[in-house]
């Protein structure tokens, strides 16, 4: 897909239609009116199936295909990624806005719509301040712990519908013992129509991709519901859904307190953000355009100011969805268009054909969407290659297990960070010899048949020298003087070192004090520009040959004396 042939200058640059029309080719449109056919039939089962996750009625859940759609196709930049309800967010309104309604239906639904604008909110601060880099804190690895927990708590949320119980519980582990205190109780009917739908789903996954699978499974459970007579048989069904498209009202303020609404929408920002920039930087690469990740901060906040003018809940760009929407064609976010006035003409005239549409469906449609998010091999390849990473995903995995959706998520932040600041505090640090033969040097620990430096410890620090590990490379440097023995020099590489703090120059000064009460010199070679300037203005220069900071570790120990001979 080619650029549009002028750039776009002032206000256009923010709003993306500008961008794709100018280059649209009618050609186009067959295939973006196909994906957005296609993405409507996807949407309507789930979206009805993540309402009734999040706790609302299931026309709720398609005003958030709506609406999020439009406002996204206005500015957001990725042209394939699809915006409605996403399996999290729903669990994290249902596990956080109940507290604060008080059992009020009404009061419910308003406050939903609330965090959807403090969502939006948030989004336009995001933007102003440039906060896209902030969230790349959050590393892959508590990515997949953090995902794998929401995918069985999910899981595990569906499982009273599917088994025809009341389920009940606070976190997984407790809704797992009500789950099995009833299973005495289990609704064998209801069960079998659950994992009928279960089956087919998964079946039509495998043997039928791309194709509408779950709208075909509803329509089918409606028609089989509705001759054999089910719901008189005790098997609950979604019930009348109102016709009509959604009336835009602004949201009621003042019904919860900012800080128990922004925590809210900051665990949905960080969930919705996350998932929607990952989407759609893999369609970009694919189809060959620039993703704009601050642009998206835009997107998501009109998604979710126009659910919340729309009676929605948050929504976000979700990989499935927009997987549903890239493979039938998409070209431009017309598609997603398309698909918003497709769900509007079922709001407006199909709402009747829904009333037998069974829960268990609906779970199932849930359960088969959300399974994929446990990734068993991601999480053994971590225990295999980075304990360190693998610990971090288990964080997030139990964080989410024992808290809930939001919780976990800011836990997940927490300790993103926490591992960044962990793996910092702990750089390798190379005790260096020299290579046979040659004028290079590398680490003895990792290399076999590198010859030892007599009466020279050299070492390199392999990260930058920072408060948080400044301790660290001096413990290991004394601890290698201690073994040594006859040392009359000591060598710091700074050149694998791209920045250095006041505690770093601290940590040289400590050493240069220790190894002269030894009388042990101390040389740094290899060290950058800025790190020679910080070096002279800590008052390194009077205490080492400053001249020697920008030589190379050969050109200090290139004497014979020191290649072992």
């Amino acid at each position: 897909m080619k650029p549009p042939s002028e750039p776009r200058v002032g206000w256009t640059r923010l709003f993306s239609p500008f961008s794709w029309l100018s280059g649209y080719r009618i050609a186009w449109l067959s295939s973006d009116a196909v994906a957005g056919v296609t993405l409507a039939a996807y949407a309507i089962p789930v979206s009805l199936a993540y309402a009734g996750l999040a706790g609302l009625p299931p026309q709720t859940g398609v005003y958030g295909y709506i609406l999020g759609g439009i406002g996204y196709a206005l500015l957001g930049s990725s042209r394939q990624l699809a915006i409605g309800p996403t399996s999290a967010i729903s669990l994290m309104i249902a596990g956080t806005v109940g507290s604060l309604a008080a059992g009020d239906p009404v009061r419910y639904a308003q406050i939903a719509s609330l965090v959807a604008c403090a969502v939006a909110l948030l989004c336009l601060i995001a933007w102003l301040f440039k906060l896209s880099s902030l969230v790349r804190l959050v590393s892959d690895s508590i990515l997949v712990g953090f995902k794998a927990g929401a995918g069985l708590t999910i899981i595990m949320s569906q499982l009273p519908a599917l088994f025809g119980v009341s389920g009940g519980g606070r976190n997984f582990f407790d809704r797992a013992i009500h789950i099995a205190g009833q299973f005495g109780d289990t609704n064998l009917l209801v069960l079998t129509v659950g994992a009928v739908a279960l089956l087919l789903l998964l079946l039509g996954e495998r043997h039928l991709p791309g194709l509408p699978v779950g709208i075909s499974i509803v329509a089918l459970s409606i028609v089989v519901a509705t001759l054999l007579g089910l719901p008189a048989m005790g098997v609950p069904v979604t019930g009348k859904i109102p016709e009509g498209l959604p009336t835009l009202a602004v949201p009621t303020f003042g019904l919860v307190e900012p800080e128990e609404l922004f925590p809210i929408a900051a665990g949905c920002l960080l969930l919705a953000y996350i998932e929607g920039v990952s989407a759609a930087r893999s369609f970009a690469a694919k189809h060959g355009y620039a993703l704009d990740v601050r642009q998206e901060f835009l997107g998501l906040g009109a998604a979710n100011l126009a659910a919340a003018f729309g009676q929605g809940y948050p929504v976000a760009g979700g990989l499935s969805q927009s997987a549903v929407n890239d493979n039938a064609g998409a070209r431009t976010p017309l598609a997603v268009m398309i698909c918003s006035v497709t769900l509007a003409l079922c709001l407006l005239f199909f709402t009747g054909l829904l009333t037998n549409l069974p829960k268990a469906v609906l779970a199932a449609i849930v359960f088969a969407a959300v399974y994929r998010l446990v990734d068993i091999p991601a999480l053994i390849r971590m225990w295999k290659v980075s304990r360190i990473d693998f610990y971090a995903a288990a964080i997030a995995l139990i964080a989410v297990l024992l808290l809930g959706i939001l919780q976990g998520v800011l836990l997940a932040a927490i300790a993103s960070i926490f591992l960044l600041l962990a793996r910092a505090s702990q750089p390798n640090i190379a005790f260096l010899g020299r290579l046979r033969g040659t004028g290079r040097y590398s680490d003895s620990a990792r290399h076999e048949g590198v010859e030892p430096l007599i009466g020279v410890i050299a070492f390199r620090p392999e990260a930058s020298l920072l408060y948080i590990n400044a301790e660290t490379v001096l413990e290991a440097v004394l601890n290698a003087l201690g073994k040594s023995a006859e040392i009359r020099l000591v060598v710091c590489d700074l050149s694998a070192s791209p920045y250095i703090d006041l505690a770093g120059a601290r940590m040289l000064h400590d050493l240069y004090d220790e190894l002269a009460s030894r009388h042990i010199a101390l040389c740094i070679v290899g060290a950058h520009a800025q790190l020679r300037d910080l070096l002279r203005a800590e008052g390194l220069a009077e205490k080492t040959d400053s001249s020697q900071w920008l030589r190379t570790l050969d050109s200090v120990l290139g004497g014979p004396d020191q290649r072992g001979r």
